[in-house]
């Protein structure tokens, strides 16, 4: 049985009547601390095997088809683990976050704000997800839809933190035509950047939230959006915004390229149009302690 979807956090529903589909992929880097947190986990889940069917899938051999027909994926590892697997996740999936290095452990470890559970807390909160207890967060995701001069529409992955668009040669300036609304400007930059409210890049944390941008209110339905200026005087819709509407730029770059949460590269020439918005499907995040809006108030 899968969760109901709508745009604020709540209680789901049990995710298995008789046995529950998991998927659990990890971080694979041959350091002791994350073999220590998979084994603990392994341990946990063994335990639950009269009610859980569990396939588990290092982060560098999953692929999309592993994540189809899953009542719950479970991602143990940091922030970048989640977000490196997440756009292969659909709305209706939950995925629960275990933080295998928290950083209250060790300053070299993860700060995991998308993993609300741990290796010490994982029994109870696996117990609660799977009784459909757990908070549900329908986490909004950015996406890019790339139309190429011949026609071609490419759709980006999902970006559940932020999305970079830019010249491939960051030396050299990025030029476009931007149009948002009633707003129509030829611009050059040293990039775009769109962030969701609860986006955790830097560039977004020092920058855009302290000059005021942006309200939880409208979390589901707006998005951070901030040129990397040239000129930095400027600060009005051309470079700094915070919006529902659709941002459209029309490439005057020899080659570009879309990049959500850092990972895939989607390459463009001269003359496409880019279109950003809100359209991606949401995330199904869960929590078992706060909702992830009380959680990133209190990391403020």
């Amino acid at each position: 049985m899968k969760l109901p979807t709508n745009n604020h956090a709540q209680e789901g529903y049990p995710l298995g009547i008789n046995m529950a589909d998991v998927l659990l992929v990890y971080k694979k880097n041959f350091e002791e601390v994350h073999d220590e947190s998979l084994n603990s986990l392994k341990q946990v889940l063994q335990e639950r095997s009269d009610t859980l069917r569990v396939e588990i899938r290092a982060r560098e051999k999953v692929r999309r088809a592993d994540f189809i027909g899953r009542d719950l994926v479970i991602v143990l590892g940091g922030d970048g683990t989640l977000t490196s697997i997440s756009h292969n996740i659909d709305s209706h999936t939950p995925v629960m976050g275990v933080n295998s290095h928290p950083r209250n452990d060790d300053n070299d470890g993860s700060l995991g704000f998308y993993m609300d559970s741990s290796v010490e807390t994982f029994a109870h909160d696996i117990d609660l997800a799977l009784s459909g207890k757990a908070i549900v967060n329908d986490l909004p995701r950015l996406q890019a839809t790339i139309e190429t001069t011949s026609g071609n529409k490419i759709k980006t992955d999902p970006a559940l933190n932020d999305l970079l668009i830019a010249n491939t040669h960051q030396y050299a300036p990025s030029k476009y035509h931007l149009r948002r609304g009633d707003l129509e400007t030829q611009q050059q930059s040293s990039g775009l950047v769109f962030s969701t409210w609860l986006g955790q890049g830097a560039w977004f944390n020092h920058i855009a939230r302290n000059s005021g941008l942006g309200n939880k209110e409208e979390s589901s339905s707006h998005y951070l959006f901030i040129a990397r200026e040239i000129d930095a005087s400027i600060q009005d819709g051309r470079y700094c915004e915070w919006t529902e509407t659709p941002t459209v730029i029309t490439s005057d770059m020899h080659r570009g390229y879309v990049v959500p949460d850092g990972w895939d590269e989607y390459q463009f020439n001269r003359g496409a149009t880019i279109t950003v918005d809100l359209s991606g499907p949401v995330l199904k995040l869960l929590t078992f302690r706060s909702t992830m809006s009380e959680k990133f108030e209190a990391s403020k």
